[in-house]
C-alpha cells in the first residue's frame, strides 16, 4: 500500500464519530475524501431525498454541531503538523457560521456513491464502508474489555491508593486488549449485516487447529466456501437435514478440488451449532442465512462430547 493509501485510510478512520448511538461521518468529512464541494455533495442528496430516509441521513443538532466542530478543532490541532493532508483540510475550512451539517450512516454513504456519479465517489464508498466494519468488529471483539473500563471507573473512590490500584487497573486492561488476548462469547447482530456476521464467522473458522464441525438443517454452496477458509489439515463435518442432489452434486466438485467436507444428514436438532475445536457455539441463524435477520450467538460452556453424544 502507498504512502497517499495509508494517509487515506488513517483519515476515514479517524472521520467515522459516534452520534444518537449510530456511527456516522460528517457532510464535509466526505466531501473532503469525494474530492467535492460540501454543497454539491448535499445537492445531490436534496435531489435525491427519496433515497435518503432517516437512518441513511439526519441533520445535527445545534448543540451536536457544536460537539462535532470541538472534536474537528482538536483532531486537526493534533494532526495538522504531521499530515499534509489534514493540515490542507484544516485551511480549506475555515469559516464563520454554517448551517448545521448532515451526518450520513453506513447506508447513506453506500447511497452517495449512487448519486454523485463518479468513480472516485464508487471506490471511496467502498473504502469507507470497510472502515465502518473494521470498526463495529474492533468494539464488538473489545466489548468485554471496555465494560470492564467503566466498571472500574464507577468504583472510584477518593483515596490516592484506590486511585493508583485502579489507575493500574485500567493500565493492565489496555495491555491485555494490546495482546488481543479478548474473545466476545456472545453478541447480537442486526438486520442487514450480512458481511459482518460473515467475517465473524470467517474468524472463527480461520481459529480451528483441529477440527470443525457445523450442525445446520440449512445449507447451501456458499457454507462451503466458508469452511474453504479453514487451515490445512483441519476436518470439516456437516450434519444437516436438507441435502438434496444438488448439494450433493456441489459437494463431490467440491472435494475434487478443495479439503474434504463430510456431509452426515440429521435432522433431529432444531438449533444451530458451530463446534471450533473444543469450543462450541450457539447460532441463531443458519450460516447462509446469516445477517438477514437479527440473530444472536453465544459461545457455550458445554463440552463438544456434550453435543456430539446427544447425534
Amino acid at each position: 500500500m502507498d504512502n497517499n493509501s495509508l494517509i487515506q485510510t488513517n483519515e476515514i478512520e479517524r472521520r467515522i464519530i459516534l452520534i444518537r448511538n449510530c456511527q456516522v461521518m460528517i457532510d464535509r468529512d466526505l466531501a473532503d475524501l469525494y474530492g467535492v464541494e460540501t454543497r454539491r455533495l448535499n445537492e445531490q442528496v436534496k435531489r435525491n431525498k427519496e433515497r435518503f430516509p432517516e437512518h441513511f441521513m439526519f441533520q445535527l443538532t445545534k448543540e451536536e454541531q457544536e460537539n462535532y466542530e470541538t472534536f474537528r478543532d482538536n483532531i486537526l490541532t493534533i494532526d495538522k503538523n504531521s499530515d499534509p493532508l489534514i493540515s490542507q483540510i484544516a485551511t480549506s475550512n475555515k469559516g464563520g457560521n454554517r448551517k448545521p451539517s448532515y451526518a450520513f450512516t453506513e447506508q447513506g454513504v453506500a447511497m452517495l456513491a449512487s448519486v454523485l456519479h463518479s468513480d472516485t465517489a464508487i471506490k471511496m464508498s467502498i473504502r469507507i464502508i470497510e472502515a465502518f466494519v473494521a470498526m463495529r468488529r474492533y468494539l464488538m471483539n473489545n466489548a468485554k474489555i471496555f465494560m470492564e473500563i467503566e466498571s472500574i471507573k464507577k468504583h472510584q473512590i477518593d483515596s490516592d491508593i484506590h486511585i493508583l490500584n485502579n489507575e493500574k487497573k485500567i493500565d493492565d486492561v489496555m495491555k491485555l486488549m494490546e495482546k488481543n488476548n479478548t474473545e466476545v462469547s456472545q453478541g447480537i447482530f442486526s438486520e442487514g449485516q450480512i458481511f459482518d456476521a460473515y467475517i465473524f464467522v470467517i474468524d472463527l473458522i480461520k481459529k480451528a487447529k483441529q477440527e470443525i464441525i457445523l450442525i445446520d438443517n440449512y445449507i447451501d454452496e456458499t457454507v462451503l466456501t466458508m469452511l474453504d477458509h479453514r487451515k490445512e489439515n483441519v476436518s470439516a463435518k456437516i450434519y444437516t437435514a436438507h441435502f438434496n442432489n444438488n448439494l450433493r452434486l456441489a459437494l463431490v466438485k467440491h472435494n475434487s478440488q478443495y479439503q474434504l467436507i463430510k456431509v452426515e444428514v440429521y435432522n433431529r436438532s432444531h438449533d444451530r451449532f458451530l463446534i471450533i475445536d473444543d469450543e462450541v457455539y450457539l447460532i441463531g441463524a443458519s450460516l447462509k442465512d446469516m445477517g438477514k435477520k437479527m440473530f444472536g450467538f453465544s459461545k457455550l460452556h458445554f463440552t463438544k462430547e456434550e453435543i456430539l453424544n446427544r447425534l
